[in-house]
């Protein structure tokens, strides 16, 4: 068995042996005349692609939804996207290089674990800017841009494909010698949407019992009300009623 380092040097070996115009033909990304571009070139090149990444970036802020968000990780997408740009300007018409660099990008890990699956997606989303940048094509990279971040915006903004959810909690206490369901059913389909209990336990050495129910008010209903009905059927015993964002399964 050859080590990674043994296969690596073959393989560099191989390649500078290699007809030059295949190669280059090969990892020809962008057009050139003589495979160079003039420093001014590199310089616009950047500065779109660190324009278009900090737009990313700004998009991913304003949408943001959780309590794990990153400064850590939008600045390292801001630069994912610029290196990203830099390296496709190196390999564009050099093969060589380009072989060395995948050997050596196929080592790294990530360390840091993703808190949203949509992390993954700006990830992906910055080193294709990045890439769009660096093989000239500036006009493709705005358009990208825009049209996947005004994409993201009203997903976000609409809360498009979100799951059924529980606007309350409900905790509550009944004597252990009633029938919670036949008696809070009418309750029930008086002031909610959608109802499921959650929990049933004994307290008070088996005297009562707790019952926890996740819900979804009707639209307009008053808490008050619920109170009082709910009171009236547990006979003034101990009730509950948290706002909450927890998911009701299907």
């Amino acid at each position: 068995m050859y080590s990674f380092d043994a296969l690596f040097a073959l393989g560099s070996k191989l390649l500078a042996q290699a007809p030059s115009p295949i190669l280059d033909g090969l990892f020809k990304f962008a057009p050139a005349a003589d495979g160079s571009k003039s420093p001014l070139e590199v310089v616009v090149a950047i500065g779109i692609s660190l324009a278009l990444n900090l737009l990313i970036a700004v998009i991913y802020r304003r949408t943001y939804k959780g309590t794990r968000y990153s400064q850590d990780y939008v600045q390292t997408l801001i630069m994912i996207g610029v290196v990203t740009t830099i390296l496709i300007m190196v390999v564009a018409n050099n093969g060589a290089i380009a072989f060395g660099m995948f050997a050596a990008f196929s080592v790294i890990r990530f360390r840091r674990t993703l808190g949203q699956s949509r992390d993954l997606a700006f990830v992906f989303l910055a080193m294709a800017i990045g890439m769009v940048v660096g093989a000239g094509k500036y006009d493709m990279a705005v358009i990208i841009t825009v049209i996947v971040g005004l994409a993201v915006i009203v997903l976000t903004k609409t809360d498009a494909f979100a799951p059924r959810r529980a606007s309350h909690m409900l905790t509550l206490r009944m004597t252990s010698d009633m029938d919670f369901e036949k008696l809070l059913e009418p309750v029930f389909n008086e002031f909610t949407d959608r109802v499921e209990l959650v929990s049933v336990s004994s307290a008070q050495a088996g005297m009562m019992t707790e019952l926890r129910y996740g819900m979804q008010l009707k639209l307009g209903v008053s808490t008050p009300k619920l109170l009082e009905a709910l009171h009236l059927v547990c006979g003034n015993n101990r009730v509950i009623l948290t706002p909450t964002g927890n998911e009701l399964d299907a």
